[in-house]
């Protein structure tokens, strides 16, 4: 018995219809465009975008530069603390590796100038307050968030724990496929570098929907609850810094990315070994493949 095989032959796709399934895909491209457009626009008339900046923790290679998270650190101290908190961070990070490099002692030093509850109850059931330990994280300077609402007109000033990766903005296409292959991940700083110097006049002699609010020019709708938190020569730096407002924004922008991501150096450096290891182990599978299958010839009929 022979086994016969039946070629079944399609029929050709006709020139009439090879036009309309074309025409049919340029009109689906020129409408996910123009969708495109319509979305970029809308969103860049909620939100101006800031100017990329140059950080030194950008890229797999980048890296935290401890004399500007010091000088974050000091602004944060010394004038936002008042109103933010930094709930996730410890006194023992101050010292951690690769981020503000602060000695052990010095950690001890700075934590001891804080006042904070301890979680032990005291003979009488109360929480006494303590010099804080490098095992405490920083004290909130509100109680509740009522608290910090009746305190800044019904605002809640937002943690600094996470500010800077919660805050971002829409590049649009295609510039979202580009900072994919460019790794760039740093809108939160930018956004708030801009905004810290964003502070100006109302255009077209615009009023405040309400009052208590302030024009930013780069806060999305342009009315922000927080007043100008900081100007030239507020701040007095040890090491020789200019004291300007764009040298502040950039040094608390870098602080808030290190106050989000304190271990982000040791992480890339995990990254680099991990794709080193992948490299190495992908070139030994190649010459394994071609070691076993050498001898290897395919049988003629």
């Amino acid at each position: 018995m022979t086994r016969q095989t039946i070629m079944i032959d399609r029929p050709a796709m006709t020139s009439p219809a090879r036009k309309a399934i074309r025409s049919l895909a340029l009109i689906l491209g020129v409408g996910l465009g123009l969708a495109a457009a319509d979305v970029d626009r809308a969103t860049a008339a909620e939100q101006i975008h800031p100017p990329r900046m140059d950080w030194s923790f950008w890229g797999p290679l980048g890296h935290y530069d401890p004399g500007q998270l010091q000088r974050g650190f000091k602004i944060y101290r010394e004038v936002c603390s008042s109103c933010h908190a930094l709930s996730m961070i410890a006194f023992r990070n101050l010292a951690d590796e690769g981020g503000l490099t602060y000695s052990e002692e010095q950690a001890k030093t700075i934590a001891a100038e804080y006042q904070v509850k301890d979680p032990q109850p005291d003979d009488k059931g109360e929480f006494p307050e303590r010099p804080g330990r490098l095992s405490d994280y920083f004290p909130s300077p509100f109680p509740n968030e009522e608290a910090a609402r009746a305190a800044n007109g019904g605002a809640y000033p937002p943690d600094f724990s996470t500010l800077a990766k919660a805050r971002t903005y829409e590049r649009g296409f295609p510039w979202f496929l580009i900072d994919i292959f460019g790794q760039y991940q740093e809108q939160g700083q930018d956004y708030i570098h801009a905004l810290l110097n964003g502070y100006q006049e109302p255009e077209h002699g615009e009023k405040p929907p309400r009052p208590g609010l302030h024009y930013n020019r780069y806060f999305p709708g342009h009315w922000i609850a927080m007043a100008k938190p900081i100007s030239d020569g507020q701040v007095e730096y040890t090491d020789g810094t200019p004291t300007t407002l764009e040298q502040y924004s950039k040094d608390i922008a870098a602080f808030m990315t290190w106050a989000a991501e304190p271990h982000l150096a040791a992480r890339k450096q995990m990254g680099l070994k991990v794709m080193f290891f992948l490299i190495v182990f992908a070139g030994l599978l190649f010459y394994v493949k071609k070691s076993v299958w050498s001898g290897w010839k395919p049988e003629t009929a």
